[in-house]
């Protein structure tokens, strides 16, 4: 069995959301993944072909006015190179968002992702759990504590730092990180038997 590749494809406008990249990263990795980020407004030739080579790719990206932000955009249309090939075709894809606001049209976010994975041909993994902070005797430090089924999100302040990003969330994108690991390591070992 070899060890799934995982890479980590976003933007961060003001380093919430590369706090989430991170946890991400770690959960990955702690499930055994080889795990790579790539800022999408930076990103090289070179960090094509790491895309071009990987089992999954996470995608993300703050919510801003609705959607993605626009450098993440961009990098949605640059890849549809890889969409003529379709080089992407049976990759895994998952996603992961951060906003002010509670709500802050999150969903259209990552709605966002799910159709430029599905115009890949890729295989959607959602974020696997019920939601938190739903009852009496839930806490705003619950996993999933925002509800959101489709992928990790969070939710930070407008007028503080990356290093007011939600514990919580922290441990949901961990949660995405792993579960993408694990379901990579699944499909891979599925191929195998077929």
């Amino acid at each position: 069995m070899t060890t799934p590749v995982v890479s980590i494809a976003y933007h961060s406008g003001y380093g919430h959301t590369a706090v989430l990249a991170e946890a991400v990263r770690t959960g990955a990795a702690d499930a055994g993944a080889e795990v790579h980020l790539i800022n999408v407004d930076e990103i090289t030739d070179e960090q094509w072909e790491t895309l071009d080579r990987s089992d999954a790719i996470v995608f993300g990206s703050p919510t801003y006015m609705g959607t993605a932000s626009g450098a993440f955009h961009v990098f949605a249309e640059a890849s549809s190179k890889r969409w003529f090939g379709q080089d992407w075709k049976d990759k895994l894809a998952a996603g992961f968002t951060n906003s002010g606001s509670k709500s802050g049209d999150k969903l259209h976010t990552l709605q966002f992702f799910q159709i430029l994975a599905g115009q890949h041909g890729m295989h959607w993994i959602n974020l696997g759990l019920h939601p938190g902070w739903n009852s009496s005797e839930a806490s705003e430090h619950d996993l999933n504590r925002l509800g959101v089924f489709a992928g990790a999100a969070a939710q930070t302040n407008v007028d503080e730092g990356p290093d007011a990003v939600h514990k919580a969330d922290i441990a949901t994108a961990e949660h995405l990180g792993r579960r993408v690991t694990e379901t990579a390591r699944t499909f891979a070992l599925g191929r195998a038997a077929a």
